[in-house]
């Protein structure tokens, strides 16, 4: 005979919390800046062995083109802080009481070329613009390079059984590592703790992107 003595509904609501956000934009327009930028970073790598930090492969230029990259430079710069200020709020004052800094390089990543999963500490936000996709391959994405970001709860990739998944408020299984698919113009900026990666590209032509760091101190 069933129970009735613990009869009850529950009334159960699915939401979810600690959002990351992502600003995922397009440049329009954007081709004069593009050009001018890639004639910048192709006259730079002929003077510049380049540096070796998250990159596997491919070049990374110093972090100081804010210096050789001429007014395109500090145009993108700018764009990237104006946005960053959208998307910021300090408990103690307004986002123009803070000085806001950008430090930024660029990357030339050839056949094979990848950067390991990396994050940026000392900043508060990171931001990278593809200038140029190279060999696009014969469907979007097919010669990889794929920019991914990682769930910030990475002790969920550390529990017992790594095959558990959290479902989200959209009902589906949350993976703990998300792939972007980014095209020539896309401007992505996140948090710079968020810890991010590009898988290994395999097409014949160079890939540039640019990466930038910003940071914002009190007045």
């Amino acid at each position: 005979m069933k129970s009735t003595e613990f009869d009850f509904r529950v009334d159960a609501q699915h939401v979810g919390f600690f959002e990351t956000p992502v600003a995922y934009t397009k440049l329009k327009g954007g081709e004069t800046l593009m050009a001018s930028l890639k004639a910048s970073i192709r006259s730079k790598r002929l003077v510049d062995p380049g540096l070796v930090r998250s990159n596997i492969g491919g070049w990374h230029s110093d972090t100081d083109m804010l210096f050789w990259g001429g007014p395109a430079a500090t145009k993108l710069a700018e764009t990237a802080i104006n946005i960053a200020k959208r998307m910021t709020h300090f408990q103690d004052s307004d986002v123009e009481n803070y000085n806001w800094v950008a430090r930024m390089w660029a990357n030339v990543t050839s056949k094979g070329g990848l950067n390991h999963m990396h994050a940026h500490p000392g900043n508060l936000w990171a931001a990278v613009l593809y200038i140029d996709m190279g060999d696009e391959g014969s469907s979007p994405n097919s010669s990889g390079g794929e920019f991914y970001i990682e769930d910030p709860r990475f002790p969920m990739s550390a529990m017992h059984n790594t095959a558990v998944r959290l479902i989200g408020s959209d009902g589906k299984p949350q993976q703990y590592q998300l792939e972007l698919k980014v095209e020539k113009g896309n401007l992505i900026l996140f948090p710079a703790w968020l810890r991010h990666g590009v898988r290994t590209y395999t097409g014949e032509s160079e890939r540039i992107s640019i990466a930038i760091n910003i940071d914002a101190q009190r007045k």
